[in-house]
């Protein structure tokens, strides 16, 4: 029950990173992923960072060079793209996926499922919640049952995104004193 994609209004330090995927040519098979700099990175300091040439770095955003493995990783490294995403920029560049991703609810994660379980009734009576990095809900205690008393069903059904359900108007949006502040950090 992981949500896709992150909640309106998210934005991470990746939103402000462009990434460009590669443009196929005629005969050549998949083009280099194109990585530009990060907002305000340029790609002789991007270059730098990453032990290139700006001469590369920009031979790889167009296209007319196809940066290894290893060199996609350290740009995405540099650029701050969430171990996520890199997946994609692999699969992009033509790679395999370096990263596993296992869902929560398979057996060889059934000791961290139990820890999260259990931190999360050490909070009870207190409501305690436990997101994943686009906020939606992965677990829950006992105690937001008194939290949530009063939201409308169709905020409380999966996937649940706490997000959004604190700044939906039927949900807790109505109980937050400074709403108007709190949603500008969000």
């Amino acid at each position: 029950m992981v949500p896709r994609g992150p909640p309106v209004g998210y934005r991470s330090a990746y939103d402000r990173t462009h990434v460009r995927l590669p443009r196929r040519r005629a005969g050549s098979g998949p083009a280099a992923a194109g990585l530009a700099a990060a907002a305000r990175v340029s790609q002789l300091e991007l270059a730098l960072r990453a032990d290139s040439s700006a001469r590369h770095i920009s031979f790889v955003e167009t296209g007319r060079s196809r940066p290894s493995e290893e060199m996609v990783l350290r740009l995405a490294e540099h650029l701050d793209v969430p171990v996520r995403e890199r997946n994609a920029l692999l699969l992009a560049a033509g790679y395999a996926p370096r990263y596993p991703q296992t869902p929560l609810d398979d057996p060889s994660l059934d000791a961290l499922r139990e820890g999260m379980e259990r931190l999360i009734r050490g909070y009870e009576p207190y409501p305690a919640l436990v997101v994943d990095g686009t906020y939606g809900v992965l677990a829950a205690n006992r105690g937001i049952t008194m939290l949530l008393e009063g939201v409308p069903e169709h905020l409380l059904r999966p996937p649940l995104n706490a997000v959004r359900l604190t700044l939906h108007p039927e949900g807790l949006a109505p109980r937050i004193r400074n709403l108007r502040e709190w949603r500008g950090i969000c």
